[in-house]
Parts: structure tokens; C-alpha cells; sequence
């Protein structure tokens, strides 16, 4: 068996300009924040991004590393739509595919399965297929003769998703109410990077259905403790919902200089400072 703890830094050494990434997380919740903001320290740049958007896609977008997001939305949950998200849409800053939640999980299904796309009924009838005019749609070879968007394979260069633990080995384990697409951001990835809270020795008595992702899916492990932050990552801590607002609402310049300019512990370390300073 191997061992595939690395540290976030080796994780992004493998990734490249021009690739496509995924990201795993829904929303302000469970994202590999960690491995994003090491990301945001590299000269990586010119992404396509697959994600369920969150403040992974804000923090990318204002720093101006895509090139095209792939999203079914991209939300911070208590705040409706990303305002990083927003303001780089409105300065025209990349390409968006924007396509129906269920077009998006068929997506991912079949770039695990390695297959070129998966028939699916949302997008019928809809403006999904008016602002996506490279969708197609298919016909059942049976009987009923009824026509499907024909979902493309959601195939990617490399997925970062974040789990509450994880093994040595690759295996890991969600504890939560939900398990997102983490493991299919895995399967239909080249290469996936799990980030979680603790590094485990293993998964004796744990609940099955909690196993999320495999070893056989993962090319390595980081432990991030965390590192999921200011993101939700239940049971282990709810979203920071105050340092959330101080995100959103301060200019980018700003919010960049004092939180991100250093490694990932010079940032837990001034999200420390931010709360004890602010008015209670």
C-alpha cells in the first residue's frame, strides 16, 4: 500500500496552467479552501473550473485564474449569489457554462463512467439549451422514441474536494448530512487530491455509507485542519458566517492583502486576529 500524504504545496506543483480543474463542496460548504489558497499562491492561471460554486470559484475569479467555469451555480447559501462571482461575470472576465444541477451530476456520472455524455430530461423545453448551444440531444433507440439532452462527460485534469478524515492510503470518510459529488469529482478526474480535517489510522466500526471516496480514485492526501474554512464542514465546525460578510463585503485589494499573502498558516493565523479584534 501507498502512502499519499503530501503537503498542499505538492499538490499544486502538479497542477498547470490551462488545465481543468474540478472542485469539489457545494456552495459554502465543505470546499478544499486550503488547497485553494495554495493555489492562489502559485502561478498557476487559465483554468476551466467544474464546480459547484462557491467562494472556491469568488476567490479564483477575483484573482483572475479561469478562463471558463462549468457550474450548475456558484452561492455562498446565506449570501444568494458569489459577489466576487458576480462582479468578474459583469467585467466579462471569463467564459460560463452554466447548465441544470441534474445535467451536472450526469456530467460528472459519466466522465466516471468514460463515456462521452449520459441522457438526461432536464434542459428540455428550457434556456439551458438557448445559452448552450453546443448541447445536444438524443433520441431512445426504444419504443417510446422520446429525446434527451444528451449531458457531456464532465471529464477533468485534476478534482480537489475536502473530507472530514482520511487515510494515508487515500480512503476517506465524510460525517455530515451530505456527500455532495465529492466522489464522482474523484472518479472522473485524471488525478484527485483529498484535503480533510484529521488524518485517521483507519475506518474500523465506521458506518459504510460514510466511506465516501477510495484509494483506488485518489493520487493524494493532505491534512488541512481547518482547511475547509471559512466554509462549513459539519460536524467538525460550522460556516464562519461573520468572517463570510467581511469577505464579501470588503474590496478585494484589501481582503487579499491581509489574508492572503502568506502560507495557509499565516492566514489561520490572521482569521484569529480578525475575530478577536472585531466588535462583539
Amino acid at each position: 500500500m501507498t502512502d499519499k500524504t503530501m503537503t498542499a504545496d505538492e499538490v499544486v506543483a502538479r497542477l498547470w496552467s490551462g488545465m481543468t480543474l474540478g472542485i469539489g463542496g457545494w456552495g459554502s460548504r465543505r470546499k478544499p479552501m486550503a488547497l485553494v489558497r495554495a493555489l492562489l499562491r502559485s502561478p498557476v492561471t487559465d483554468l476551466t473550473v467544474v464546480s459547484c460554486g462557491g467562494p472556491d470559484v469568488g476567490l479564483l475569479a477575483a484573482a483572475g485564474r479561469i478562463a471558463r467555469l462549468v457550474t450548475p451555480f456558484v452561492t455562498l447559501d446565506s449570501i444568494p449569489l458569489e459577489p466576487r462571482y458576480r462582479a468578474a461575470r459583469e467585467r466579462g472576465s471569463f467564459a460560463l457554462t452554466e447548465i441544470d444541477e441534474a445535467m451536472f451530476l450526469w456530467g460528472l456520472h459519466a466522465a466516471a463512467n468514460r463515456l462521452p455524455f449520459l441522457p438526461v430530461r432536464a434542459g428540455i423545453g428550457s434556456d439551458v439549451m438557448r445559452v448552450n448551444p453546443e448541447l445536444r440531444t438524443v433520441v431512445s433507440p426504444y419504443a417510446d422514441g422520446e429525446e434527451f439532452v444528451a449531458a457531456p462527460a464532465l471529464r477533468m485534469d485534476a478534482a480537489l474536494v475536502h473530507l472530514n478524515r482520511a487515510d494515508r492510503l487515500g480512503n476517506a470518510q465524510y460525517l455530515g448530512p451530505d456527500p455532495y459529488f465529492d466522489d464522482l469529482f474523484c472518479e472522473a478526474a485524471d488525478a484527485s487530491y483529498v484535503s480533510c480535517e484529521r488524518l485517521v489510522d483507519g475506518f474500523t466500526g465506521a458506518v459504510p455509507q460514510t466511506l465516501l471516496v477510495s484509494r483506488v480514485s485518489v493520487t493524494g492526501v493532505v491534512e488541512t485542519p481547518n482547511g475547509a474554512h471559512f466554509t462549513s464542514c459539519a460536524p467538525d465546525h460550522g460556516r464562519d458566517e461573520a468572517f463570510q460578510t467581511m469577505y464579501a463585503t470588503t474590496p478585494w485589494d484589501e481582503f487579499a492583502e491581509r489574508f492572503l499573502h502568506g502560507d495557509e498558516e499565516s492566514y489561520q493565523e490572521a482569521v484569529q486576529v480578525w475575530h478577536e479584534e472585531r466588535p462583539r
